[in-house]
C-alpha cells in the first residue's frame, strides 16, 4: 500500500507562534499504528541557561546533508531562544553561508589562522535570525584542511571559549585526524547519514575511526597506541576485532591505560541523524546501525531522528534560502524541527 500523508492528522503548525505542531505522519501507511514522537515545545523555551552545548556534525561521506541539517537546524535552535553559533569547520571547501543565503563574508576562519585577527569572535557575522551567527570556513586557504596540530588545537580550544549556548560546527567529509579531531571536541558528535550502502559503509568507517582516536587520545603508553593503531586493521594479526579485545590486549602491556580507554568506552555517544529517508524500511536502517555500532564496536548510538526526502530541500537550495524558513511547513522542516526539540531538551 502506498505512503499516505494525512494533513488532519498532521495537524497544523505555527512557526512564530506558541508551539510547535507535531511532525509528518506521511511515512506511516494505512493501517500502521503512529510512529511516536516527542511532544512540541514552546518556542523560547530553553531548559538550562548556564549550560553550553557543542554539536559537531560528521559523517564520513560527502553529500550526505551535513551543511543542510546544520543550518537549518541553527536556525531551529535560535527560534526556540537559544544564542547559537554556526560554525563551518570544512577547511578547504566551505559553503554553509550559501544555505543561509549568505555572500561569502569578508572575515572568516582563514584570518584567524593565518593570525590576521586575535580572537575568534572578531569574525563572527549576524544572520538575518535572531540569536544566530556565524563562523565561516577557510574558503581559499591552501592547505587548510591539514593545518599544523598547533594551529589545530588553538582553533579547537578557541571554539571552545566562544560565548554561546549552542555551537553547531559543520565538518569536512571524510575521516582524517582533523575531521576526528574537531568531531571528538564535542559534547555530542552527530553523525549525518543516507539510507545508502555507501554512506552506510561511511559511516561505519568514520565512527570506528573516531572512536579508536578517543582511545588513543586518553593513553600515555606508546606501545598501547601501537596497539590501537594496529587495531584498526580488521585482518591484524592480534585476532583484535572489537574493542574489549583490544582493552584485554592492552591489559597485558599497561593496566592503567587498559582502565582508561574502559572509561572512555564507556562515555563515547554518538548521536545518529538519517537523512533522504522514503520509506519506513529507510527508518529502521538507524535501529541497525546503531544496532551494528554496539555489537561490533561497543558504541552506544543515539538515535536522533531521520529527515524525510522532499522536494522543497532542493528548491530552498536552489533559492539560497534556508528550508525552515522557506517552507516551514514541508515534511523535511517538521522533522528537522522535531530533532532541534530534541536537542534542546536533551540533558
Amino acid at each position: 500500500m502506498g505512503l499516505i500523508c494525512d494533513e488532519k492528522q498532521r495537524g497544523g503548525f505555527e512557526w512564530g507562534g506558541l508551539f510547535f505542531a507535531r511532525p509528518p505522519v506521511c511515512l506511516q501507511q494505512a493501517g500502521d499504528k503512529p510512529i511516536p514522537y516527542l511532544r512540541g515545545i514552546r518556542v523560547g523555551q530553553v531548559q538550562n541557561n548556564n549550560r553550553k552545548m557543542i554539536w559537531t556534525i560528521g559523517g564520513g561521506k560527502g553529500g550526505s546533508g551535513k551543511s543542510f541539517i546544520t543550518a537549518n537546524i541553527g536556525i531551529c535552535l535560535s527560534k526556540l531562544g537559544e544564542r547559537v553559533i554556526l560554525i563551518d569547520a570544512d577547511l578547504g571547501g566551505a559553503n554553509l553561508h550559501t544555505f543561509l543565503g549568505i555572500s561569502p563574508p569578508v572575515l572568516s576562519l582563514s584570518d584567524f589562522i593565518k593570525k590576521r585577527v586575535f580572537h575568534l569572535r572578531e569574525v563572527l557575522i549576524p544572520t538575518s535570525t535572531p540569536n544566530l551567527q556565524l563562523l565561516t570556513g577557510a574558503q581559499d586557504l591552501l592547505n587548510a584542511a591539514d593545518s599544523k596540530s598547533v594551529q589545530k588545537r588553538k582553533l579547537i580550544r578557541s571554539i571552545q571559549s566562544l560565548d554561546s549556548h549552542t555551537m553547531l560546527v559543520d565538518l569536512g567529509a571524510g575521516n582524517s585526524c582533523s575531521v576526528l579531531d574537531f568531531f571528538l571536541m564535542s559534547d555530542g558528535g552527530i553523525v549525518v547519514v543516507t539510507p545508502e550502502p555507501t554512506s552506510i559503509e561511511n559511516t561505519y568507517r568514520f565512527l570506528k575511526s573516531a572512536f579508536y582516536r578517543r582511545l588513543k587520545q586518553s593513553v600515555s603508553s606508546s606501545s598501547v597506541k601501537d596497539l590501537i593503531d594496529g587495531a584498526m586493521d580488521r585482518k591484524n594479526e592480534m585476532g583484535i576485532q572489537n574493542p574489549y579485545d583490544l582493552i584485554k590486549a592492552v591489559r597485558r602491556v599497561d593496566e592503567g591505560d587498559a582502565q582508561r580507554m574502559l572509561e572512555e568506552t564507556k562515555t563515547f555517544h554518538p548521536n545518529l541523524i538519517l537523512n533522504q529517508v522514503r520509506s519506513k524500511k529507510d527508518i529502521e536502517i538507524g535501529f541497525s546501525i546503531r544496532s551494528a555500532c554496539l555489537k561490533y564496536f561497543g558504541i552506544h548510538l543515539h538515535y536522533l531522528g531521520y529527515v524525510v526526502y522532499d522536494q522543497d530541500v532542493s528548491n530552498s537550495i536552489r533559492r539560497r534560502r534556508p528550508l525552515v524558513l522557506e517552507n516551514p511547513k514541508s515534511r523535511a522542516a517538521q522533522c528537522i524541527m522535531e530533532i532541534a526539540s530534541k536537542l534542546v531538551n536533551r540533558p
